[in-house]
């Protein structure tokens, strides 16, 4: 056999691995495989530097596949080269429990770096991962030791090319200069509903050299040695980022649906995957053919990747060796370890002296960075506002990758998604911050990393109408209700800056899922912890910031955020009246609803039903904590455009006003 004919026989079993297992689901998207096979094999078998016995190696190569409906693709590639994906995996494509599900996800699969499908998300994912490399690079490489050495790869639809979040990353990108990003370009000219013409017809490669990239076209995505040479050029290329633009056919092979939109979101049918089996010259039985030649050469990457492992780790033990101090660094990186000492000089706050929350956590922020050199963030051109800038720590730019502050830009979308790139690629603790508000433009990303369980921590600040004049288009309503409804995001609102540096405490701590502090632009008093509850309290999601002076309490008032400060003026308003309230702060309802059920009944027992909420936001949700017997005092409708405290009043968050809703709930 020839090397040719070996090719196109690895080529033909990636596409018909892929083919039969979307058969046998009756379900999946089999043409994206079927015309991407060339240009897949020739970046893993040439290219792409990887071990498949150890998946986590720090220095490999990235690939991610950014059209991620096209799973089957990569699921090919991963049991061809020798993961631990077994062929039974692959069989149950798209079945309950199987490590193939129909969008590829991280932590579920070996070898799968990012969760992708929602389209745009892998390709700034990938951005994250090279800004990620470029400065870990900077930060360990020293003359005659390389450590960070390595490439991102992408293959990319014409669908991810479309969405808005690839257009604000791959703008970075080029702003940057991240010339190790290098995106393949699955440039099939079909999308789902029919002809990409229906809707795009720009110039892609016209369009990215704009953006900053280099840019090639591969007229025919079967031509190995066009493939081959493009990807050599692209790796030559390290100011820019690359992309490859790749005409391929969808479905290549099938006899009818070759080339059109049958091909992208179902099964071929048994009729066509005959023909295109016939087509190309594959056996039509059995299904899932695996030719030992084929297998033997794509097993090659053990081989390949154990020896590229091995030197690695011959060069970085010597790095070791001769860099003590780095070392400790890049292993509490690595680890994404809080090391010993990092919180001694968390800033303290005078009681009664008012501070707003976002001041708070920039103080932390200030606070925490020198000693945790592995945490890196940056915001959405707000961090005057967000107070996420922290000098001390430089600005990554195209000539200072060493810097730990990333200019996103007014790219929220792409900012969330380039954080979960960042993490996923490891090594880093990440953050990044905006506006409340903008929590909008960011919720793909962040639902993907509730998804994925990435620890990032998204700072939303100037969370409530409080924000004021800015008006409604600025001012929240909706949208705590609306992420604590997301699984596995933990949001918390901290009552005033003792509990802000506790939400930073619990924030940094956290390893499954990302959190999010929300954080008041207007100044909120300081609580004198000497007569109120410590703010360690927060670390369970709510806790009794004050018991019910002179006995069993009558009701029980919640307060959130800004509004812990009108819960507690309106406790001492009540009592003048005789009546009992116990105050609770709640700053979080993920980690007080992960509380055991007898803690909970202690901080709101049963035997108290009146209870009343007071949060500046929507009171949808609250019935689960106030119960039946309970009310709320919320905002239901958009804010107004005055100043913070004018809405505030005008919208009943008053203490006259909770105190007038509490005394309603007892009948006085």
């Amino acid at each position: 056999m020839t090397d040719r004919d070996l090719d196109q026989l690895c080529i033909n079993t990636i596409r018909f691995l892929a083919a039969d297992a979307v058969q046998q689901a009756k379900s999946g998207h089999p043409g994206l495989p079927m015309g991407a096979a060339p240009m897949a094999y020739v970046l893993w078998t040439r290219f792409l530097r990887h071990h498949p016995a150890d998946p986590a190696w720090p220095d490999r190569d990235r690939f991610v596949l950014s059209a991620g409906h096209g799973s089957m693709l990569l699921y090919a590639l991963l049991h061809l080269t020798g993961y631990d994906l077994p062929l039974e995996q692959i069989k149950r494509f798209r079945q309950w429990g199987s490590k193939t599900p129909g969008h590829p996800e991280f932590g579920l699969t070996p070898g799968v770096e990012a969760t992708t499908g929602p389209l745009g998300q892998g390709l700034a994912n990938a951005v994250g991962m090279t800004i990620a490399e470029r400065h870990l690079a900077a930060r360990f490489n020293r003359p005659g030791h390389s450590v960070v050495d390595h490439h991102t790869y992408v293959i990319c639809s014409d669908g991810d090319l479309m969405e808005g979040v690839a257009a604000e990353a791959s703008s970075l990108a080029g702003h940057l200069g991240l010339g190790k990003l290098i995106v393949l370009y699955d440039d099939n000219q079909v999308s789902l509903a029919g002809k990409a013409a229906l809707s795009f017809s720009e110039d892609v490669p016209r369009r990215f050299e704009g953006l900053g990239w280099h840019t090639q076209a591969v007229p025919d995505g079967n031509d190995l040695d066009a493939i081959d040479k493009a990807i050599r050029d692209a790796r030559a290329e390290m100011e820019r980022p690359s992309l490859v633009a790749v005409r391929t056919v969808i479905g290549y092979g099938a006899p009818k649906k070759a080339g059109t939109h049958e091909a992208h979101g179902e099964p071929l049918g048994d009729a066509e995957l005959r023909g295109a089996k016939q087509a190309l010259g594959w056996p039509l039985e059995p299904p899932f053919l695996l030719p030992e030649p084929a297998l033997a050469r794509f097993r090659e990457a053990v081989v390949h990747g154990a020896r590229a492992e091995a030197d690695w780790r011959t060069r970085f033990d010597a790095w070791r060796r001769a860099f003590p101090d780095l070392a400790t660094q890049w292993d509490a990186g690595q680890a994404r370890a809080l090391t010993p000492g990092w919180d001694q000089d968390l800033p303290r706050f005078p009681a009664d002296t008012p501070v707003a929350t976002r001041d708070a956590s920039g103080a932390v922020l200030a606070a925490v960075s020198p000693r945790l050199p592995h945490l890196m963030g940056g915001d959405a051109d707000l961090a005057p506002s967000t107070k996420t800038l922290v000098k001390t720590a430089g600005s990554f730019l195209r000539g200072t990758p060493e810097g730990r502050h990333l200019h996103f830009g007014v790219r929220e979308h792409a900012m969330g998604s380039i954080a979960n790139g960042l993490t996923y690629h490891g090594g880093l603790l990440v953050f990044c911050g905006t506006f409340f508000v903008f929590s909008d433009y960011m919720r793909p990303a962040v639902r993907l990393a509730a998804l994925s369980e990435l620890p990032v921590v998204y700072v939303w600040t100037h969370d409530s109408i409080g924000v004021g004049e800015d008006g409604p288009t600025h001012q929240p309503v909706e949208h705590l209700a609306a992420l604590r409804a997301m699984p596995n995001l933990v949001v918390i609102r901290p009552g005033d800056a003792a509990e802000t540096v506790m939400a930073w405490q619990v924030a940094l701590a956290r390893r499954h899922g990302p959190t999010a502090p929300v954080l008041t632009r207007q100044k909120v008093p300081v609580l004198d912890r000497t007569v109120y509850a410590p703010a360690e309290g927060l670390r369970r999601g709510a806790y009794v910031l004050a018991e019910a002076p002179g006995g069993a309490p009558d009701l029980i008032l919640i307060g959130t955020g800004s509004e812990v400060q009108l819960v507690v003026a309106a406790q001492a308003v009540l009592a003048k009246d005789g009546i009992r309230a116990r105050v609770v702060s709640m700053p979080s309802w993920e980690l007080f609803h992960a509380e055991p059920a007898d803690y909970r009944e202690v901080v709101l027992p049963r035997a108290v039903p009146r209870r009343l909420a007071v949060e500046a936001g929507a009171t949808f949700g609250w019935e689960r904590w106030v119960g039946g017997a309970g009310a709320v005092v919320g905002v239901d409708r958009f804010g107004a455009s005055a100043p913070g405290e004018v809405v505030m009043k005008e919208l009943g968050l008053t203490v006259e006003h909770v105190v007038t809703r509490a005394r309603a709930l007892l009948g006085r």
